[in-house]
């Protein structure tokens, strides 16, 4: 979505800071209130939007599928409902996704269950090399059908169900996928039940919440979601905090650098998004939540850090769902203690923007930290808190946001030089994410 293409250059170690910050709002809940609010009755009203790529991109295809959206404030957002079914598109058209997986897989499981849906669908460069086939045998069990057949990547002509009737699922450890058989199943006949053994995110089921005639959950030993087709949704109005993954590299940084200190106001600590945290807080690390409220069905809370000495990782394959968009932190904060730290259960970081864990590796290298990775294992030979003055960084043009970010942490503590190409992807997720890192008191020189 951004024209503006530039790189980052770094130079210079980050100074002790003492902050108080907020981040940019939660991309998840931003992306899914846009396509819920669109398939819901009468107006919504989403406050506090993350105005990111992504989500540019989510209510430009809403837009282009029918629905009026307007902003009305800061960061405010009117959406005008039509109702589930109420997509519409001529025959032939083309959807662009950006860079965004979450929106790709939401709206495919939406369309896969609105009448009359003849469409051609891709995403950017990235997107368009991401395996979709799971999304796709899922969609296809609701009745809507992918072509060329056999084949599991964007550019896709999508054709919707002519009689979408709701499946049974066993879900796995991606909440995306989970999402996208619920938005199916909302404007399916009869009945699509969920099962999921491993806890995964939770946003849409959230969000869903006050439609009792739609959804109903239970918790046992397995959570049980039924989903009731073709139920009228109640229109949405939502306050969204920041996002506890663009939290995560602040908190990164004032655990690893010495004696600082931060504050981060108003981020979103579902349960199902803090694994991150939780490991940090195992290992005893000074960090710790306050001011905790619940809103929207969603907890928030303020995260308070110090700076502090931490202890190898070994992190369990039951950690993957609550913790999918951090391995690379994780990664980082191994790589800069003394010992070997375990990651198990990591392979599904092979299908994100990039294949991540690989990545992390060459990058860890780069600064003389060694790793073994295995499909499903990464070890990682920590080396504690190096100087690599004399060591350089460079990033090539992955089209991975974090992938960008997690580099130019990692270069802020270790005072290794670091040239980061096509910094411009941050903006698909974290759009102040270079100024937050100015007000922490990083250096860095951008180069169109």
């Amino acid at each position: 979505m951004n024209s503006k293409k530039f790189d980052v250059s770094l130079y210079y170690k980050i100074a002790p800071f003492r902050k108080t910050i907020k981040v940019d709002s939660d991309k998840s809940l931003s992306i899914r209130s846009f396509l819920i609010g669109s398939i819901s009755q009468k107006i919504s009203t989403v406050k506090n939007v993350l105005e990111s790529d992504d989500v540019k991109s989510t209510i430009n295809v809403c837009k282009t599928l029918g629905v009026k959206i307007k902003k009305v404030g800061e960061k405010t957002y009117k959406i005008y409902g039509k109702g589930l079914g109420s997509f519409y598109i001529k025959k032939n058209s083309k959807l662009n996704f950006g860079n965004s997986g979450t929106l790709a897989r939401l709206i495919i499981g939406i369309l896969s269950s609105t009448p009359n849906i003849d469409v051609y669908i891709q995403g950017d460069h990235s997107l368009n090399k991401r395996n979709m086939k799971k999304l796709f045998d899922l969609m296809s069990k609701f009745g809507a059908s992918f072509f060329p057949k056999n084949k599991y990547s964007f550019p896709v002509k999508m054709i919707s169900s002519e009689f979408p009737i709701g499946i049974n699922y066993k879900a796995g450890v991606s909440a995306q996928l989970k999402s996208a058989v619920i938005l199916a199943g909302l404007n399916s006949y009869g009945v699509t039940n969920i099962e999921e053994k491993i806890r995964s995110r939770d946003h849409t089921e959230n969000i869903l919440m006050n439609n009792k005639k739609s959804i109903m959950i239970k918790n046992g030993k397995n959570k049980i979601i039924n989903i009731f087709g073709k139920k009228e949704l109640n229109n949405l109005n939502i306050d969204i905090s920041g996002d506890p993954s663009s939290a995560a590299f602040y908190t990164t940084l004032t655990l690893l650098n010495s004696n600082s200190t931060i504050k981060i106001k108003n981020v979103g600590l579902n349960p199902s998004r803090i694994g991150f945290y939780n490991i940090l807080r195992k290992q005893k690390a000074n960090l710790k939540f306050k001011n905790v409220v619940k809103k929207n069905n969603e907890i928030s809370g303020d995260i308070y850090v110090k700076s502090c000495k931490l202890k190898p990782l070994k992190v369990s394959s039951k950690m993957y769902p609550s913790t999918t968009d951090e391995y690379l932190l994780l990664f980082l904060i191994a790589g800069l203690q003394n010992g070997v730290s375990i990651f198990k259960g990591i392979s599904d970081l092979a299908n994100k923007e990039s294949s991540r864990a690989q990545e992390m590796k060459k990058i860890l290298s780069q600064i003389g930290i060694k790793s073994d990775l295995k499909k499903d294992e990464m070890k990682i030979y920590g080396k504690g808190m190096i100087d690599a003055s004399d060591k350089k960084i460079f990033v090539k043009n992955l089209g991975d946001h974090r992938i960008a970010m997690c580099a130019f942490i990692l270069a802020s503590l270790t005072n290794a030089k670091a040239n980061i190409k096509n910094f411009e992807t941050v903006f698909t997720s974290s759009p102040s994410f270079l100024k937050t890192m100015k007000i922490l008191g990083a250096k860095f020189e951008i180069k169109k």
